[in-house]
């Protein structure tokens, strides 16, 4: 299941400590320039080669991110 949460909500996962994986999608220069606390690069041109090692427990809950105009 795929379901979409507002920044407000990933915020507080965040500060709650909520166990989850946090995944960015975007290049690795972006990522490098500056990324949300604990969150892992996965730029799509890798995804498949990087996504096992990164993400093995396929039953973990990954919240994705990437950019976006609003």
């Amino acid at each position: 299941m795929v379901a979409t949460i507002s920044r407000d909500e990933l915020k507080e996962k965040i500060e709650r400590g909520d166990k989850f994986a946090l995944v960015e999608t975007l290049p690795r220069t972006t990522y490098d320039h500056a990324h949300l606390p604990g969150a892992i690069n996965l730029p799509p041109d890798v995804v498949v080669q990087l996504a096992p090692a990164l993400l093995p427990d396929k039953s973990a809950e990954i919240v994705v991110y990437c950019s976006s105009p609003t």
